[in-house]
């Protein structure tokens, strides 16, 4: 595992892709599972968050801990991302933000998001935000279930799979 700092840029793959992952609130199964492609394939894999995270020592795996504040990981993910990246993150705007420079978005529960759909999602977002503002409704988003972490495994491998081509 090396560690980054917010002015450096970690090594790509054969492939040129790297992986980028919304870590703060990124689930530990998910992280396992990003864990164990890292060490198979070798793709760069690079947890941002704002604080360190416990991780294996795998030459692929990166860690890159900046700033606390709203947003700061976000940012950091969208300025590094490049066309053919992966994004690691349940936050629809970075999603949207990811997609805008060319990279894809997957969240941990196993959702592909696309240019076809994240405006959809967007609108979607914000009127849920505007129901939990109101009272209308509560709670968050449900456990994540064994589907979620097999959708989210089998889009990963094939993502995986077509940068090895």
């Amino acid at each position: 595992m090396r560690t980054e700092t917010p002015g450096s840029d970690p090594q790509r793959g054969t492939s040129g892709s790297c992986v980028w992952v919304d870590a703060d609130a990124c689930p530990n199964v998910i992280k396992e599972i990003l864990f164990r492609a890292a060490e198979r394939t070798s793709v760069p894999v690079t947890l941002v968050a704002n604080q360190p995270l416990a991780m294996p020592r795998t030459p692929s795996l990166r860690m890159l801990t900046v700033a606390a504040g709203f947003d700061v990981a976000d940012n950091e993910i969208v300025r590094r991302a490049q066309p053919g990246d992966l994004v690691i993150t349940a936050d629809i705007p970075l999603a949207a933000e990811a997609i805008a420079r060319g990279a894809e978005a997957l969240s941990p529960r196993g959702e592909r998001f696309s240019a076809d759909s994240i405006r959809g999602q967007l609108t979607m977002r914000d009127f849920m935000d505007t129901m939990r503002a109101s009272g209308a409704i509560g709670g968050g988003p449900p456990p994540l279930s064994q589907a979620d972490r097999n959708a989210f495994a089998g889009h990963l491998d094939r993502w995986l799979a077509a940068r090895r081509r």
